[in-house]
């Protein structure tokens, strides 16, 4: 067996010692070790796969760590983490314990930004570029953005800036859509590699001081330039970010790495805000992905050989699952119903609502602000949106949710998936705060489901729900099994079920730990504990007139949620008790407010005792 190239990468020092010819073999490499790693641990296998040859020519151009590459998103950097440093630690990727799937300031020099949200890294970028030439201090920064990151007005915004402000920032698109595949070649590559090297900018320079001087020099200087920019705008994309301010180059094949490597090295030369446009095809490399690269672009175990991924047919559908089917059938029913994501139409469930009804489906791009307040103004004049986002990715919409929907008191639906941990994602991901960042805000009604019936009623309550917005999350799970071919059933706003009863411990659950909780009483109930426990539904308004009827009659009381401690659900019920006057032995479930590391969901509950063993436990420990 052959030694493979790649084994003699421990760091981009080995790779810029490596001669050119050899690259292409190790692309290859690089490309089989992450296809044969992620189809065991799952990851973003689509979007690495595309960015191989980039990410070589990156570290073989640039002077890294020294100069910065700021990834945006994330997940596009499993052949970065190869090859700095972390090659033989990669079969730990995502894993609990193990390196994380995205870009980890604790986990190498190389990796300068915590990039896990869209768009975040461009604005970022400039802020180091900026501060570099604030300290005189010497070397490039590079933000690789791509997979919608300019759909985001964050990313928008930062161009606007780096533009205005003159900055010596260089952006490299990572373009894997096939709308301008046509441009990519060998002349595109090559007459971009004349266009940035020294001769051509000088000559240029030369020409505009030489026309300056001349009487009417100027006004032949601005046609030449028109014309320059006319040609760009028709034959090339350039043109809007040549208006920003920015120098255009590309765009370049992405695969080609000959070419990148001639152009990566030009760019030492030029000052200014630059922008380079390559061409990637995502899942490049593994057919399987090529051909499919939605399901390919975030995928759990999958069976290599045949490009497969599992599938267990007995299993409960998930929860988005259902809430996709559900939204569908009440939208048949009720033509005011709209549907609005911020780029995930399949991470949310909604790509069968957009086919059915394309005219009422919306996906905005990664601007989630923007979802949320065009959900305010479709609801303002009688549609009845809903706004489908992961947890976590809400949060960016914070100040939409309280000015344009909440204070107009918009009947806007916020159906917030991937509440709780979401597993190997990790941090950047887990939606563990939302409970908290929205129980603050006026007029918001909040609700979580139990189960899978549940939570289709509790969007068909939200539907009919007339008096402000209303949220309803719930987990990246699947459901427990309960049967869901019934009809639709109303609940009443703010009122809770008491699902058993008992004289000892009194546990106020709420969505996916009502179940845990069920079980954790039987637990105790074989210590011959009595445990009565409640299914919340409600964090706001709460349940005041149950809650209190029952802490009175309990030794103790705990409850379970699955998010941060601070803010969430448990502190709404110790508000409660406080304002109250009722005073019994009283503990919060959930998790501690920190940055939760990756793992599978089910260790992260077991971790954090959020399992029935863990709940009673914790349930005796507060009996004392």
């Amino acid at each position: 067996m052959r030694e493979r190239i790649l084994d003699r990468i421990n760091s981009p020092d080995d790779l810029r010692a490596l001669p050119k010819d050899l690259l292409p073999s190790l692309a290859e490499e690089i490309r089989e070790e992450i296809v044969s790693v992620v189809s065991n641990t799952g990851g973003h296998l689509a979007p690495s796969l595309g960015v191989v040859e980039l990410t070589i020519a990156l570290h073989y151009c640039f002077n890294t760590p020294k100069d910065r590459i700021i990834w945006d998103v994330g997940h596009q950097i499993y052949a970065h983490k190869i090859i700095t440093g972390r090659r033989e630690v990669f079969p730990t990727l995502r894993q609990w314990g193990g390196i994380s799937g995205f870009p980890k300031r604790s986990e190498s020099p190389y990796d300068h930004f915590d990039s896990g949200h869209s768009g975040s890294a461009l604005p970022v970028a400039l802020g180091m570029a900026e501060a570099r030439d604030i300290k005189g201090e010497d070397y490039k920064v590079v933000a690789v953005i791509g997979d919608g990151t300019l759909t985001t007005g964050v990313a928008l915004e930062a161009l606007n800036c780096a533009g205005a402000w003159n900055s010596d920032l260089i952006v490299i698109l990572n373009d894997n859509e096939m709308s301008i595949s046509k441009s990519v070649g060998a002349l595109s590559s090559y007459l971009n590699r004349i266009m940035t090297g020294q001769w051509v900018t000088r000559f240029k320079e030369d020409v505009r001081r030489l026309l300056e001087e001349l009487p009417g020099g100027r006004s032949v200087f601005r046609l030449m330039k028109y014309t320059e920019e006319t040609l760009k705008g028709v034959f090339t994309p350039g043109i809007l970010f040549e208006e920003l301010g920015f120098k255009y180059i590309g765009p370049l094949d992405g695969h080609n790495l000959d070419y990148l490597i001639d152009n990566f090295r030009n760019l030492g030369h030029l000052q200014g805000p630059l922008l380079v446009h390559v061409v990637t095809k995502k899942g490049k490399g593994y057919p399987p992905a090529e051909k499919d690269p939605t399901t390919f672009h975030g995928v759990g175990h999958f069976d290599r050989e045949k490009g497969t991924i599992p599938k267990n047919p007995t299993s409960p559908p998930t929860y988005t699952e259902v809430f996709g089917r559900a939204l569908i059938e009440l939208a048949e029913e009720d033509e005011r119903v709209v549907a609005i994501t911020a780029a995930m139409p399949a991470g949310t469930g909604l790509t069968e609502f957009s086919r059915r009804f394309p005219h009422r489906f919306y996906d905005v791009g990664i601007a989630e602000q923007s979802a949320v307040s065009l959900a305010a103004g479709l609801a303002l004049e009688g549609l009845r949106p809903v706004v489908a986002i992961y947890s976590t990715f809400l949060q960016r919409a914070y100040d939409q949710i309280l000015e344009d929907v909440s204070l107009q008191r918009a009947p806007v639906i916020f159906a917030i998936d991937r509440g709780g941990v979401v597993g190997e994602d990790g941090p950047t991901h887990h939606g563990v705060f939302d409970l908290s960042y929205l129980r603050a805000v006026p007029h918001l009604v909040i609700m979580a489901p139990k189960d899978e019936e549940e939570l289709r009623n509790m969007l068909y309550t939200a539907l009919k729900y007339e008096g402000g917005p209303i949220a309803f999350r719930y987990p990246r799970d699947r459901g427990v099994g309960v049967s869901i071919d019934g009809g639709f059933s109303s609940l009443e706003i703010g009122k809770g079920e008491v699902l058993r009863e008992g004289r000892d411990l009194l546990i106020l659950a709420i969505g996916s730990m009502v179940y845990p909780s069920l079980e954790a009483a039987q637990i105790l109930e074989g210590e011959g504990i009595g445990v009565t426990v409640v299914n919340a539904r409600f964090v706001n308004p709460l349940d005041e007139e149950l809650i209190r009827g029952l802490a009175r009659r309990h030794r103790a009381l705990i409850t379970v949620e699955e998010n941060v401690i601070e803010g969430g659900f448990g502190s709404a019920v110790l508000e409660l008790l406080q304002r109250e006057g009722i005073s019994l032995p009283f503990k919060r479930l959930g998790y501690p407010r920190a940055f939760l590391s990756q793992g599978p969901r089910g260790k992260l509950l077991e971790f954090y005792r959020l399992t029935p063993q863990g709940i009673a436990e914790e349930g005796k420990g507060v009996l004392g």
